[in-house]
């Protein structure tokens, strides 16, 4: 999730084990636990594109990265406010922020590696990773608590409410998904179309709007469901063209099987002269947030090819995107229109 969401998760987990005795500190002690994970992002210039993709989320979203820094940082700030407060409290306030953040990106798309070092990635794919229906309640409720002293009853309840309504909105992206996800293949199978496999995910901003992607040997199919309009969906197909990863070589490390990891199996490959385009398809596309301006995959590296081997990767350049966005447009796309 984004920053915003996970400083409020974090402060109000940490409000509910330690405020009682800390107050407002333990909210922004909270709030930084929640932002520590995502510090793997300053470590990503540091790597190749691809392998930078695979840093994110991975160790720093672990549980084990939790019990580990979780005594390292309770022991830091037991000793800097003089062991005013026992270090099982830090501990407990740093072990749930900290744990609660890979907890929340599990819901995302991209998903954590959460029992690193396993190279699985758990992903529910139930809420995108913006989304203020999400977020601003749970702000509000975190805010109000700040305004309360400690000892007034009505702190832990109005934190508790916003707690409890963020578990709640993340079980309803879970409900939506399932069902959702068991009308793709009548939705497929009016169109007479069998796919291999397929995947939902949500739209941006919203939990209202789905986004559907399925396959067979050629062709991928893409579809999106609005939750207030009940009409048969209008399926978009895309050729997968002949281009496969393992058609191409690499100077250096192979990264075709990284690639495949990344986006599981759902990618799309496109020459452009000396260029080989490699799109994520499971990110979407840009059509219903541009109002169909521009049609293109989120999510994906130009591959620099030279002599059929791909010498360079760079990420694609989502920003000549911004331009284009309509929030008009897809706010009736949101809604059913």
């Amino acid at each position: 999730m984004d920053s915003l969401t996970q400083i409020v998760l974090g402060g109000a987990v940490a409000e509910l084990v330690a405020g009682k005795k800390m107050g407002n500190k333990a909210i922004l002690w909270g709030a930084v636990a929640g932002t520590i994970p995502d510090l793997d992002v300053f470590l990503m210039t540091f790597y190749h594109p691809i392998d930078a993709a695979l840093l994110h989320r991975g160790f720093s979203h672990s549980i084990l990265f939790s019990f580990i820094f979780s005594p390292i940082l309770a022991w830091l700030f037991f000793r800097i406010y003089n062991k005013k407060y026992t270090y099982k409290l830090w501990i407990n306030l740093f072990f749930c922020g900290l744990i609660t953040h890979p907890m929340l990106d599990m819901f995302t798309n991209y998903g954590t590696q959460f029992f690193w070092p396993l190279d699985t990635r758990i992903t529910f794919n139930t809420v995108f990773v913006i989304d203020p229906l999400y977020t601003l309640p749970f702000l509000a409720c975190l805010l109000c608590t700040l305004f309360l002293k400690r000892e007034n009853p009505k702190r832990y309840k109005i934190n508790l409410i916003g707690i409890v309504y963020s578990c709640i909105y993340l079980l309803w992206g879970v409900i939506i998904k399932l069902t959702v996800l068991a009308h793709t293949d009548k939705v497929f199978s009016k169109e007479n179309i069998s796919v291999s496999r397929n995947m939902v995910t949500p739209m941006p901003l919203t939990s209202f709007y789905w986004y559907t992607l399925g396959e067979d040997d050629s062709t991928f199919y893409v579809y999106y469901t609005s939750l207030f309009n009940t009409k048969n969906p209008i399926i978009e197909r895309i050729p997968k063209g002949k281009f496969r990863l393992d058609n191409f070589n690499w100077l250096g490390e192979n990264y075709s099987k990284k690639l495949a990891f990344i986006s599981n199996g759902y990618y799309l490959l496109k020459q452009q002269h000396d260029t080989l385009c490699y799109y994520d398809l499971r990110f979407g596309l840009t059509g219903k947030i541009t109002a169909e301006k521009t049609n293109k995959p989120v999510m994906g590296y130009n591959l620099i090819l030279k002599n059929n081997n791909v010498r360079q990767v760079k990420p694609l350049n989502r920003l000549e995107t911004m331009k284009y966005i309509d929030f008009h447009y897809y706010f009736k796309k949101v809604i059913g229109y």
